[in-house]
């Protein structure tokens, strides 16, 4: 075969290769912190997080912001190692020490070679037990949000991120307002409310030490206990967040960007948990509708009509029900045609089963990147700090190929049928009214509502 002939044959997928999830040991200690340990020899470099099962959608409405704000501030130092000496003290050690937040978990992390896992453990519990949130660090944390959320008026990507979920939770839903804060609540967090917010994340009941890495010798329910087996005063339960929808039809938000050259698009409405019954259906229906390089909606709106460079759909599955959404950016004259398009292949996902060429495509690559998601330490404990976030069982991910694999046709179009719902969607969009309107309300999508507001660099508008 020449040189010619070998290049012009397209590269077949190949077969997925044999994985198992690494087996982890749960021990649950007297002040009702659980540790999650898994052994992977030879990896002398271990990941730690302490996981707090607490998160940004159980923070109060009038503090939106405090719980991300409050993660931020918390590497500015500590009681014990003021400002840069808590940097000196983890430098010492060799270790990485961080702290995040997300709308489901409280997360502080380290990373260090196996021997020195007690001092980081001591250093962690630091971190996450007894932040200072210094008065001036705080104050520069909060202007750096409030600077951020202005240059995200002035960005159609963020301003429609922004706006997408607004539209379709209630107010009172925490998913409605951005994970960390915006205008109204940012300027009044203050350290004490920081620190009021971080009192009631600290629930032992609540928390899980995860470990991974070489373990071989380590005593870690002996660490743990002298280090981080009391974990603050905070008592009960989470429970999952507000998720009511505001749409009863199909509705159009238009957000007026003068002069913009693309419009970006949000399609969606509210959608699933994490814990849902379907969830394995659901990753494959995703996938195929909007989850893969070939999908429908890619196929369609960027190879066959040539409106965007990529689109996606897929759900944000969080503890409460996040968003399902299609997300792309179109040229301007395009926004409606590939609106259009858009709500086709929504309708033929619930309508027309998938081909069998489409099931298997989608399910192994589902299966074959499984793997490629858990090559480090980090990896692996950041999974099963999904997996105690969630309550998940603890054999979630070691049959997770299996239940895919298992995954059908009829399950497909059962998925689509029970979680996308086309009576109820939102069509929230940021680019040039003035080019789009006249035909975005002659389309018909839905009930349709140009907003003109006030953006950095423009002088105020009007809501029409």
């Amino acid at each position: 075969m020449s040189i010619n002939e070998i290049l012009s044959v397209r590269p077949s997928p190949g077969q997925p290769r044999a994985y198992r999830f690494p087996s982890f040991e749960r021990t649950v200690l007297p002040s009702s912190l659980q540790i999650l340990a898994v052994d992977v020899p030879g990896r002398t470099l271990v990941s730690a997080n302490l996981v707090v099962r607490r998160g940004v959608s159980d923070e109060p409405g009038n503090l939106a912001g405090a719980t991300i704000l409050a993660a931020r501030a918390m590497s500015e130092g500590t009681q014990r190692y003021p400002g840069v000496e808590l940097t000196e003290a983890a430098e010492r050690l060799g270790a990485t020490l961080h702290a995040e937040a997300s709308w489901d978990a409280f997360v502080g992390s380290v990373e260090v070679v196996a021997s020195r896992l007690g001092a980081a453990l001591e250093l962690l519990a630091e971190l996450v037990e007894r932040p200072a949130f210094p008065e001036a660090d705080v104050a520069r944390l909060r202007d750096e949000r409030l600077n951020d959320l202005l240059q995200a008026r002035a960005d159609p990507r963020r301003r429609v991120d922004q706006a997408f979920p607004a539209t379709i939770y209630s107010e009172d839903s925490p998913y409605s307002r951005p994970a960390a804060g915006n205008e109204t609540t940012v300027p009044g967090l203050s350290p004490d409310e920081l620190r009021s917010v971080h009192r009631s994340v600290l629930a032992p009941s609540q928390a899980a030490l995860i470990v991974g890495g070489d373990l071989g010798g380590l005593d870690l329910a002996r660490l743990a206990g002298d280090t981080i087996g009391v974990l603050g005063t905070a008592v009960g339960a989470t429970q999952p967040p507000v998720t009511h929808s505001t749409l009863d039809r199909p509705i159009v938000r238009f957000h007026h960007h003068p002069g913009a050259v693309q419009t970006e698009l949000r399609i969606g409405h509210v959608g699933l948990p994490r814990r849902v019954a379907d969830f394995h259906a659901v990753q494959v229906m995703a996938a195929i509708l909007g989850g893969l390089f070939n999908s429908r909606l890619q196929m369609n709106l960027r190879e066959e009509k040539g409106y965007t460079y990529g689109i996606g759909a897929g759900f944000d599955m969080r503890r409460g029900a996040g968003p399902f959404s299609v997300r792309t950016a179109v040229q301007t004259a395009v926004t409606v045609p590939a609106i259009t398009e858009a709500l086709a292949e929504l309708r033929r996902i619930r309508e027309t089963p998938v081909t069998a060429a489409e099931l298997a495509a989608a399910r192994d690559y589902l299966v074959g990147v499984f793997p490629l998601r858990f090559e480090t330490p980090a990896a692996v404990v950041g999974a099963l700090s999904g997996l105690f976030v969630h309550d998940l069982p603890d054999d979630e991910l070691s049959l997770y190929r299996s239940r895919v694999e298992a995954v059908t046709i009829d399950d497909v179009q059962a998925a689509a049928q029970a979680h996308i719902d086309l009576d109820r969607l939102a069509i929230v969009a940021v680019g040039d009214a003035d080019a789009v309107g006249p035909d975005l309300e002659a389309a018909g999508f839905g009930e349709t509502q140009i907003i003109r507001e006030e953006l950095p660099g423009f002088g105020q508008r009007e809501s029409e």
